[in-house]
């Protein structure tokens, strides 16, 4: 046999086990993961970090999209009330948020991210705010526990007597949630 044929039938050979491999590829199921929502419901405490405000408590209710099974969108609102010590009005606001979730162990452990608004409604301010807030939590298939970081750019704070922008708050956040 010459050298030629040789290769010729290797060859042969290698791309009728490409076309196998492609085809075999091609059989194997693909399981998809069922998207769904979920509604859950909260309730939330917290510590204020700027003065003139010493606490904070809220309720919220927030729709969840799970794009896969450790990747979610949410959108949350609810209403939130920072507490003042003193003759100072109190802070109340209705939070519009929309963030993504990512499971990042067991799913059951997330990591979250919102951006959006606060919109005042109490005491006569009518001043809306840039809202972030990064959240760490724990979640079962009803429960929902997370511990978050939430900054008010534009909320009006009092340092050493002088009037500022922007308040920081650490919140708990319990909810209970349930698929649609």
């Amino acid at each position: 046999m010459k050298i030629t044929t040789k290769i010729k039938l290797v060859s042969v050979f290698a791309v009728s086990m490409f076309f196998t491999n492609v085809i075999v590829a091609q059989e194997t199921e693909v399981k998809n993961y069922d998207q769904k929502f979920k509604l859950g419901f909260g309730i939330n405490a917290g510590t204020v970090f700027d003065d003139p405000y010493e606490y904070s408590l809220g309720a919220d209710a927030r729709l969840q999209y799970d794009l896969s099974k450790r990747y979610s969108v949410t959108l949350t609102s609810g209403f939130t009330n920072l507490f003042v010590n003193g003759e100072d009005n109190d802070l109340g606001f209705i939070p519009v948020k929309a963030g993504f979730k990512a499971f990042i162990f067991k799913d059951t452990f997330y990591l979250m991210g919102e951006i959006g608004a606060a919109f005042a409604v109490t005491n006569d301010y009518n001043k809306n705010s840039l809202l972030l807030a990064p959240s760490i939590g724990y979640a079962t298939k009803y429960i929902d526990i997370s511990l978050r970081y939430e900054r008010y750019n534009d909320f009006p704070n009092y340092n050493d007597n002088k009037i500022g922008k922007g308040v920081g708050q650490l919140g708990l956040r319990l909810a209970y949630g349930f698929e649609l």
